[in-house]
């Protein structure tokens, strides 16, 4: 197609280099203004740029074989989004086919488009229009028109400032599309195409939320595989990776309208039933147990009977919140597999004594039933225990110990949190000096989380302290070095207030307590903690652990994670490892430490080192 170049046209101000400087400068000011969010950038973007082009509508749409309109400014007032056309009935059809920039300065006397709606309905006579490239592949066109003819030709350099911005639009689509994907991708379980934990618990909230508006009741189940570990030990894990996706297969294609599933977690599945009461909801869980009965699992090693063991918790209103429902959820699970697996128990609160009730989590406190297990890390270059995380467990009248999973949100939420943080704190530095004095070695670290509840009150941080100095006083470590004692925190804890947080976390760092941060690329914050914290170990995120050897993308940016922390002098640690593949990836990749099942257990004062 002919495009109508002259040196200079009456499109804006005369046509010249530092005209053309100018109009940049002006976009560029609002490209990198942070008052704006997106959306008001490319509003702004396409109003500046139609003024300086001295036209009456800018449109960026998408091509394939329509023509979508995706962003406009229109000063006439005939565009507005939604709005599609067959593609060969756009003159940006001309634009897509062509790959290349085209300028029409008189509609009326082209004779390819005199006769054409955008001329003789719309009344527009001038249309400059050029491609848009996301990465290698062709997103759209930009477009300007405007109704009065050109009395000179476009310029070069009016064709240079459309096809420049076209390529920040180009940019700016191309960073939207990987922003996406990343948020899928860390939203779903690699492995089953399923919502992850996290997606399930985004979404469990807004159904919360809608249920008190509504008054409507649901039903959420907790559902495990029984014996999946028997799986992968005779097996092997690629085994029983496809073991889990029929599975999940099984359950999706069980579920009812309004109904969804996600995986929460190693052989567990999350299901959310909608409009159910406490029969109801039962009857559709048993339904699924049965359906695995029904459908054998193929694999290579011929079929696979599986059984589900699952937990129902019903919300009808009251006072429950969601970590109530999760709670009960959990509870009933641990039932159904403590009563012999492949049953669905429904839990009934007259039946079972729940652990996040205020008073008994406060009973619990102070009959010292909160107690701490310790899970190994090792060093993955040698096999060699480096260190422990110090976890909390609480032991229920009946006997019946329950891991924090269980408890903790219950206890942020009943404002108990750093009440739970003292007492394992304190257990856990008892225990550090003890084996200080039975000779272990000062180099193996202890890690202690702290919540965001524990560090905000000075006098708690202050306490700690004084424990510290009078448990440690006759340890080989010193108070003014680096002790073996390490807090955690996760990059979720805090969003923006960096000063407050080393305001709250400086009297550890003073005291030769090392720092953590936990959880490290679950958040858009992750470099910028980095930048801003006395970081000294990195523990990287579980889902990315999780999902290392189902996809390259997450590789990469664990290997990204890997060698940032070596040129800061940062120990990265791995968590959720459950094989010994990932784990030797891992060490392959140089990431330091390891911690997880494949290593062992959280364990009641085992000795680690």
């Amino acid at each position: 197609m002919k495009n109508h170049l002259s040196g200079n046209s009456d499109l804006g101000p005369s046509s010249t280099p530092a005209n053309l400087q100018d109009r940049l400068r002006a976009l560029w000011r609002l490209a990198t203004d942070r008052t704006l969010d997106e959306i008001q950038k490319i509003d702004a973007m396409l109003e500046a740029a139609t003024a300086a082009m001295n036209m009456e509508t800018a449109l960026v749409g998408e091509v394939d074989e329509h023509y979508t309109l995706s962003y406009l400014f229109d000063a006439t007032g005939i565009f507005q989004t939604p709005w599609q056309i067959a593609l060969h009935d756009s003159i940006s059809h001309a634009v897509a086919i062509t790959q290349s920039s085209l300028c029409l300065p008189d509609l009326s006397q082209d004779q390819h488009y005199r006769e054409h709606a955008l001329h003789t309905q719309l009344g527009f006579n001038v249309y400059i229009g050029t491609p848009i490239w996301v990465g290698e592949h062709l997103y759209g066109t930009l477009s300007f028109m405007r109704r009065t003819v050109l009395t000179t030709a476009c310029s070069e350099d009016d064709i240079a400032f459309v096809e420049l911005l076209a390529a920040w639009f180009g940019q700016f689509l191309l960073q939207k599309r990987q922003s996406e994907e990343l948020k899928a991708l860390a939203l779903s379980d690699l492995l089953t195409g399923l919502p992850n934990r996290r997606a399930a618990e985004t979404r469990l909230a807004d159904e919360f939320a809608r249920s008190q508006r509504s008054g409507e009741t649901f039903a959420i189940a907790i559902c495990d595989l029984d014996r999946f570990k028997l799986v992968n030990d005779h097996y092997g894990h690629e085994t029983g990776d496809t073991v889990l996706r029929q599975a999940a297969a099984i359950l999706v294609e069980q579920m009812r309208d309004g109904d969804w599933i996600a995986r929460w977690g190693g052989e567990e599945f999350f299901i959310y039933l909608h409009k159910v009461d406490g029969p109801q909801a039962f009857a559709v869980i048993d339904r699924l147990r049965q359906a695995y009965a029904q459908h054998p699992i193929a694999t290579p090693h011929g079929s696979l009977d599986l059984t589900l063991s699952a937990g129902v918790s019903v919300y009808q209103g009251g006072e429950k919140n969601i970590a109530h429902i999760l709670a009960e959820a959990d509870s009933a699970l641990y039932e159904a597999k403590n009563g012999g697996r492949d049953r669905v128990i429904l839990h009934q609160t007259a039946q079972r004594g729940l652990l996040w009730h205020a008073g008994e989590l406060q009973s619990a406190l102070q009959d010292k039933r909160i107690v701490t297990a310790y899970q190994i890390m090792v060093d993955l270059s040698t096999g060699a225990p480096v260190a422990d995380e110090a976890l909390a467990r609480l032991v229920g009248r009946t006997g019946r110990t329950a891991p924090a999973a269980e408890f903790i949100e219950a206890a942020e939420g009943l404002h108990l949190i750093h009440l739970v943080d003292q007492s394992i704190t304190r257990q856990a530095i008892m225990r550090c000096a003890a084996r200080l004095d039975a000779g272990a070695t000062p180099d193996f670290a202890h890690f202690i989380n702290l919540s965001p509840q524990f560090l905000a009150r000075s006098d708690l941080v202050k306490q700690l302290l004084e424990l510290t100095q009078q448990i440690c006083s006759s340890c080989a470590v010193t108070m003014d070095s680096a002790k073996p004692l390490v807090f955690e925190i996760t990059e979720r804890q805090y969003i923006a207030n960096f000063d407050l947080l080393m305001r709250e976390i400086q009297p550890l760092l003073d005291s030769g307590f090392r720092l953590a941060l936990d959880d490290f690329g679950s958040g858009y914050s992750s470099f910028l903690y980095l930048a801003k914290l006395p970081v000294s170990f990195l523990k990287i995120e579980g889902w990315m652990i999780a999902n290392l050897r189902h996809n390259l993308k997450i590789r990469d940016m664990i290997q990204s994670i890997v060698d940032l922390s070596r040129k800061q002098g940062i120990t990265t640690i791995a968590e959720n490892i459950e094989d010994a593949e990932t784990a030797e990836l891992l060490r392959e990749m140089g990431v330091n430490w390891g911690q997880g099942y494949h290593f062992g257990r959280p364990q009641f004062d085992t000795p680690t080192a």
